[in-house]
């Protein structure tokens, strides 16, 4: 882990910090506490789990005369980590109507100071140390600014007022280029990360690949031809369905991607961050599962690429996209890249499935101490996403990013692009 450069990592604490601050605004205080799903954490508790995080993991480690806020707080904001201690169970995060929304923010506001103090104070042997583990937090932090827009999306979803979260930008339409193929020969390639600048330890280390000619549609699936699918009949033949996939869809009978609503006219509109609006056919399809995408795959006659495939993809891609700094908090379809015969939207927009299962990189070593739990012992029962999304800011996107979730979960920005071996 490396500290950033060009700009003092206190000021950048304060800005991502502040970037937080600026998400929860449009919440009314009722909406701090709502968790409407086992997955979906309350703002309020990502306000106070991010603070806790610089608490646990920096203050008390390197502040001896550090006193806490509130020495309950360690049971109520620890998220996961066994090797600290005993925690509040995910899914009674939204019974803790106290403390209360103004006393985390006091709480946020009292951690951030005595983090400047600290850096001010820190003697030099410590102070780099320091400074990594704070850049670690913020990443983190940015992780929980997503999160706080789709549990916030969720939350609103299940309300049937059907509540916006307040107002986004436009969202800019465009009709994007027919779908091409981009052709990869292969070989023996490098993924992962070279050490240079900050990654997690999942990312790591860059190692050989082998990689079979393939090739890579030129932009994800849009909302189009999703539709297109369920005309079909997709979500009732079981031949395109993974047996855990077909199961999960009997039992919630999904019929269309989460948010999708259908008025008495049979037409499709979908649920935003900016309230209910029309489907546009040319948006990219967002919060499908891994299941809806290997399916959709399997319907078209291609398959969802590898990660490996993707990165080797990505590495001659611009980062650049409709990310959470463009403040639209939804795929759009224009793109920065209009030459159809090009790869675009690799990053930003939506997180994209691929068919590879999440686990450790080969001579991949966890983190030491409690960080060690951040990524390591989720390496099982997970499918592996890449390239960002609509909420997920700019500068916490790199093409090593590996992010994961169990492949029936669909309330993140997902989505997915096609790919196919070469003949």
């Amino acid at each position: 882990m490396k500290a950033i450069k060009n700009t003092s990592i206190a000021e950048r604490f304060a800005e991502i910090r502040g970037v937080t601050m600026k998400l929860i605004e449009p919440l009314e205080t009722e909406d701090f506490i709502i968790q409407s799903h086992e997955d979906v954490s309350p703002a309020k508790w990502h306000i106070a789990h991010t603070t806790w995080f610089f608490e646990r993991m920096i203050l008390k480690e390197f502040n001896s005369s550090y006193e806490e806020f509130n020495t309950a707080f360690d049971f109520l904001f620890n998220s996961y980590y066994n090797t600290i201690g005993p925690y509040q169970p995910r899914h009674q995060r939204g019974v803790l109507s106290r403390p209360t929304v103004d006393q985390i923010i006091d709480y946020r506001n009292y951690v951030d100071q005595q983090i400047y103090n600290l850096l001010a104070e820190s003697a030099s042997e410590t102070k780099k140390e320091i400074e990594a583990l704070i850049y670690m937090g913020l990443q983190h932090e940015q992780q929980h600014q997503e999160l706080i827009l789709m549990d916030i999306k969720y939350n609103f979803f299940v309300n049937p007022l059907f509540p916006a979260y307040g107002q986004t930008e436009k969202r800019p339409l465009s009709k994007q280029q027919e779908t091409q193929f981009v052709e990869f020969e292969g070989g023996l390639v490098e993924i992962g990360h070279d050490g240079n600048g900050f990654a997690f330890d999942n990312e790591s280390p860059l190692h050989k690949v082998w990689l079979e000619p393939f090739k890579l549609a030129t932009k994800p699936v849009t909302n189009g031809e999703f539709l297109e699918f369920i005309k079909s009949g997709g979500y009732e033949k079981p031949e395109y369905w993974l047996s855990d996939g077909w199961s999960i869809v009997k039992e919630y009978n999904w019929k269309a991607p989460l948010y999708w609503l259908k008025d008495t006219e049979e037409k499709w509109r979908i649920f935003t961050l900016a309230g209910i609006q029309d489907l546009e056919l040319d948006e990219p399809a967002s919060h499908v599962s891994f299941y809806e995408a290997d399916a959709f795959s399997r319907w078209k006659g291609k398959r969802l690429p590898t990660e490996a495939e993707w990165e080797y993809a990505s590495q001659s891609v611009a980062i650049r996209g409709n990310t959470m700094d463009d403040g639209v908090y939804h795929p759009v379809a224009n793109s920065y890249d209009l030459q159809s015969a090009s790869l675009s939207k690799m990053f930003g927009d939506v997180w994209e499935w691929t068919s590879s299962a999440y686990s450790p990189y080969p001579g991949s070593k966890p983190l030491e101490g409690a960080l060690g739990e951040y990524n390591a012992k989720f390496m099982c029962n997970q499918m592996v996403l890449r390239g960002g999304s609509c909420a997920t800011p700019v500068d916490h996107i790199r093409e090593t990013y590996r992010n994961f979730f169990p492949p029936e979960k669909r309330w993140q920005f997902s989505g997915f692009r096609l790919a196919e071996d070469q003949s």
